[in-house]
């Protein structure tokens, strides 16, 4: 959204004036108010002087402008003291949006504005928040609630996702189908529905070339239990930096962070039936490979951090799977991480000490209930997660994954 506002401050008596841009009839959007004679004319009201008695008029025109000051601000990003973000924008811009003010901004010429939309409404402004009926109050009812999403400008190639509020009823038990609540995103390429708890996740969908929407939907059956959702949705130009490779669902930076798969929680969350996507790290500059590891798991005597197979209802190890091929083969619910291994440096030639798929009970990349860090070296750095429409009565109990990862630099020394 580009700038609509001029502000003119009277300095004489210090009293803020607020003129909206589209109130005036400058011809150029960057004028020198002291020395330029139409604009004084279209300020006021096109009204033609002549010979003397003009430029004396002028003169006590440009004397008048001259005690204004032009202040001028964009339409960018701003943050509440509590943390939600808005966009930087007039009061009366905020109103016209549905929005609500959350702070000030702008050295406080400006707004805040936290736009909100829910059930039924449509959206075309970046920074918008898809959030539930009734919010911040829980939603407890069955029902569809949907939002239609445009592109603000034909040069946005991406909607990114953040789920910063996201609970609502988890899969059932037996597959792990998502058969009462799920959230359903469509008319982008495929996404798979997800339900449960979400919240810190994300999703980068594909805004297509054309100017058809995207519909965001959220299914709620049952009134045992209330849903809660903040969607924040950005539009993410073609030339950002901050854009997704291609055929990445999640995408993300920076040189270490968190991976989890959708509805993890170590206490109770189970993983999703029906998955297949790719997450993607940025490689950053100077670094060559990435290792991986289990997140820390407080809640259970053995870590669920990686449980993709098996039955680990207990608290008893399930060993670790590997390759698609084998004894144990990860040919249902499984990880890909392109030559993944256990062993920390590089691979020396001719040795094939490295495998793709992970699955089982215990991150490792051999078959055993201890788990390690592995590492990879292939870029782009990607993982891709697949899980079928099964479960038991082979597999019971399974959380998905938490990764925590380091991007290593080119020149790491190995012990």
């Amino acid at each position: 959204m580009s700038s609509k506002l001029k502000l003119f401050i009277l300095t004489s008596l210090a009293i803020p004036i607020v003129i909206s841009s589209s109130n005036l009839s400058f011809d150029t959007p960057y004028l020198n108010i002291t020395n330029n004679d139409k604009a004084v004319e279209n300020f006021k009201g096109n009204r033609p002087l002549r010979g003397t008695k003009r430029q004396s008029s002028l003169t006590r025109q440009n004397r008048l402008l001259s005690l204004f000051t032009i202040v001028k601000f964009d339409n960018e990003p701003c943050y509440s003291s509590s943390g939600d973000s808005g966009i930087c924008m007039t009061s009366t811009e905020c109103y016209q949006h549905r929005g609500v003010p959350i702070g000030s901004c702008a050295n406080s010429y400006g707004v805040c504005c936290l736009s909100l939309s829910t059930c039924g409404q449509t959206i075309r402004e970046n920074g918008t928040y898809f959030v539930n009926a009734g919010y911040p109050d829980g939603l407890n009812n069955t029902g569809t609630c949907q939002v239609t999403i445009h592109k603000l400008s034909p040069h946005i190639c991406q909607f990114r996702l953040d789920f910063e509020r996201f609970s609502i009823m988890g899969p059932e038990p037996v597959n792990h189908q998502c058969d009462n609540d799920q959230f359903i995103v469509s008319g982008s390429n495929p996404v798979p529905v997800i339900c449960g708890l979400n919240t810190g996740s994300h999703m980068y969908v594909d805004a297509g070339t054309g100017t058809s929407p995207i519909i965001l939907t959220m299914v709620t059956s049952g009134i045992f239990l209330k849903r809660n959702w903040k969607i924040k949705i950005s539009q993410i130009p073609c030339d950002s930096i901050t854009k997704a490779d291609t055929g990445c669902l999640q995408y993300y930076t920076g040189v270490s962070g968190t991976l989890k798969s959708f509805n993890y929680e170590s206490y109770s969350g189970l993983h999703l039936s029906n998955q297949d996507y790719t997450i993607c790290l940025r490689t950053e500059r100077n670094f060559c490979s990435v290792q991986y590891s289990a997140c820390d798991d407080q809640m259970n005597n053995r870590s669920h951090a990686f449980t993709l197979t098996g039955n680990t209802l207990g608290q008893n190890p399930v060993q670790a799977n590997v390759g698609s091929v084998g004894s144990s083969p990860c040919n249902s619910d499984y990880l890909i991480i392109p030559c993944v291994s256990s062993k920390q440096g590089p691979v020396a030639s001719g040795m094939n000490t490295c495998v793709d798929r992970l699955c089982g009970g215990t991150l490792n990349t051999d078959y055993s209930t201890i788990p390690t860090t592995v590492m990879s070296s292939v870029r782009p750095f990607r993982l891709s997660f697949h899980t079928n429409a099964v479960e038991m009565p082979n597999d019971m109990g399974n959380r998905g994954f938490c990764l925590n990862y380091i991007q290593q630099p080119c020149n790491a020394n190995y012990a």
